[in-house]
This record gives C-alpha cells, sequence and structure tokens, in this order.
C-alpha cells in the first residue's frame, strides 16, 4: 500500500510515524524548506514534534506531485486556511482509484465549507477520488507515544471508511467507522472554539463548575448546527464530538485551550499568535462559526462571545459573565 501524508507539523509527523510502525512506508511531504533539512538530516522534527525519530521507512520530499500521483492513500495534515491552494495544486495528480482522508480540523472562512465539500469543487469528477475525514481526541503527541486513542473515520461510501479503519488501527489507535462525514468534520471544527472560552474559564479561576457548564452547553451548540446542516445527532455524543471536546477544553496540550488562557490572563490575540509557530485552528473556525450560524440563524452564544473576545477586544470576564446573564429558558 503506497500512502503518502501531505503536511509536517505536529500531526502530520505523528501521523507518518503511528503509518511507519503499522508496518507502511509513508512519503511526507514537506512544504517548510528549514523542516525538510532537518528531517532529512535528523529524522526528528524539533519545530512541531521534538523527541521523535523517525525510523528509515519514512521518506521527506517538496515534491507534491511526485507522492501524490502513485499515492494509494493520502493523508492531509494541513492548516484550513492553506488547504484549498493545496487541493488544487493536488487535483491534476489525482486518479478515480485512490483515496483522500482530511486530518484538518476546520473551516474555510470565506466560502465556510468543510475540508471535503473544498475537495468536491477543487477535484476534477471524473478523476475525483473517495473522500473521507478521520477525528478524534487525538493529541499528536500522545499517539507518538503511542498512548491509547480512539477516532472515528467518516466516508459516504462505507466501504472507504472500513478500507481505512483497517489500514490505520492497531493495538493503541483504535479506530470506529461512519458515514456521518458532516457530522465528524463539524465536531472536530466546532470543538476548537469552545476550548478557547474553557482555556478563558480556568484563566479567569472560575473552577471545574464553569469548565462543565462550558462543555455541556458548547456540546449543545455544536449538536445544534451540526444537526441543522444535515448531521446526525448522535455523531456529536461520540469521539469526533464530545469526546474531542472534553479533551480539548481540559488538557493544557490543547492550542485552542492554550489561546484561550493566554487571553484570560490579558495577553492580545497578536502577541499569542506570534509566540508560537502552532496554528490553532478555532481562531480562525470562530469567524467561519459566526457567520455560519448567522446565515443559518443558528443560536451559538458561546461561540459567538469567544469571536468578540478574539476579535471585538472585548473582556474575557464581561463575555462569561453575559454568558450566565442570559435570559432563563429550558433546557
Amino acid at each position: 500500500m503506497k500512502v503518502t501524508v501531505i503536511g509536517a507539523g505536529s500531526w502530520g509527523t505523528a501521523f507518518a510515524l503511528h503509518l511507519s510502525r503499522r508496518g507502511l512506508k509513508p512519503q511526507l511531504w514537506v512544504r517548510e524548506p528549514e523542516i525538510l533539512e532537518m528531517l532529512k538530516s535528523r529524522r526528528e522534527n524539533s519545530v512541531f514534534l521534538p523527541g521523535y525519530e523517525l525510523p528509515p521507512s519514512v521518506s521527506f520530499t517538496d515534491k507534491l506531485e511526485e507522492i501524490v500521483a502513485p499515492a494509494e492513500i493520502i493523508f492531509v495534515a494541513v492548516p484550513s486556511r492553506y488547504c484549498r491552494q493545496l487541493y488544487m495544486a493536488m487535483a491534476p495528480c489525482l486518479r478515480a482509484s485512490q483515496v483522500v482522508v482530511s486530518l484538518t480540523k476546520g473551516i474555510e472562512e470565506g466560502s465556510l465549507q468543510r475540508m471535503t465539500e473544498i475537495m468536491a469543487e477543487v477535484f476534477p469528477v471524473p478523476t475525483c477520488p473517495q473522500l473521507a475525514v478521520l477525528s478524534g481526541p487525538s493529541f499528536a503527541r500522545e499517539v507518538a507515544e503511542r498512548h491509547p486513542t480512539a477516532v472515528v473515520v467518516a466516508s459516504a461510501d462505507l466501504s472507504v471508511a472500513s478500507s481505512v479503519q483497517h489500514l490505520v488501527a492497531d493495538e493503541s489507535f483504535r479506530v470506529y467507522a461512519s458515514q456521518d462525514v458532516v457530522g465528524v468534520e463539524l465536531g472536530g471544527a466546532l470543538k476548537n472554539v469552545i476550548a478557547i472560552a474553557a482555556g478563558i474559564s480556568d484563566a479567569l479561576d472560575f473552577g471545574y463548575n464553569s469548565r462543565a457548564a462550558l462543555i455541556t452547553r458548547g456540546l449543545v451548540e455544536m449538536t445544534r448546527l451540526g444537526v441543522h446542516l444535515g448531521a446526525a445527532r448522535e455523531t456529536f455524543h461520540g469521539l469526533a464530538g464530545m469526546g474531542d471536546l472534553v479533551l480539548t477544553c481540559t488538557a493544557r496540550l490543547s492550542r485552542n485551550y492554550h489561546v484561550g488562557y493566554e487571553l484570560g490572563k490579558g495577553k492580545k490575540l497578536s502577541e499569542i499568535v506570534a509566540s508560537t509557530p502552532m496554528i490553532a485552528e478555532g481562531v480562525h473556525t470562530a469567524v467561519s462559526v459566526r457567520r455560519l450560524a448567522e446565515r443559518e440563524d443558528v443560536e451559538m452564544p458561546i461561540s459567538f462571545e469567544v469571536y468578540r473576545v478574539l476579535y471585538e477586544d472585548k473582556s474575557p470576564k464581561q463575555s462569561l459573565r453575559d454568558l450566565m446573564s442570559r435570559s432563563l429558558k429550558l433546557e
């Protein structure tokens, strides 16, 4: 099986390492010249995943067309804001017999589309490959450490989801299959916005009650929008919904939680973003979610307050107070 991983951030690097442990020989596409040189010389991505040596079975290149065309399965682990441009570069190299699996957790700001929606739009119909998405509570570092992890892979064609499931699953990486592409993608994207709120709450020392309320009511928002857009309600009770939400709202390893925590401590967004090469998808997804909820007339008060803190310079403490003082209603 010829497999390719596009993107050498923390998740792409960890996923290539995981595939190599499955006995595969993944090719890892690297955009940044300095990261490519580092991987070739030291076999370690000390910027995004320090401390983990990649075995000889993992190869590295910056030649996209050379590794996309021959691959049977392509995993794309690139931040959402760069995906459309990447998909357009991949399109001429694709064929219908391939499978492309999105590992990205985001919503495009301009179009408000999910990643598989962009793929379906960009990839030519005669050669459009089968599409899938893999998501769930999966910090890259813990996957690299081989800590027990469970995720879900979804495709409109359940046989495609099943083939990916069996390819990537092992004793430390359990994979469930689903046909709910909409729910799995939205769950992975929306939870990042709620995680920013959880980080703010913890920074303000609001306690466990507050965090539990944010997680629970955040799940309600995610489910409300997802079901409105055609997702299955049950998906948000599973790994791509509740599972990933709990992880990102309670762990310091979460980039989105970290952004919220620093905001709660009084730092400006520009200062937080400039302090790390890592991209917190929730910062951009907050814009998309606000526009999407307004367009669809779906109530998402936590997500709206996160947007106001990020982009309207609203006081985090005032935002959380405003959430608590909203008009009372039935649950």
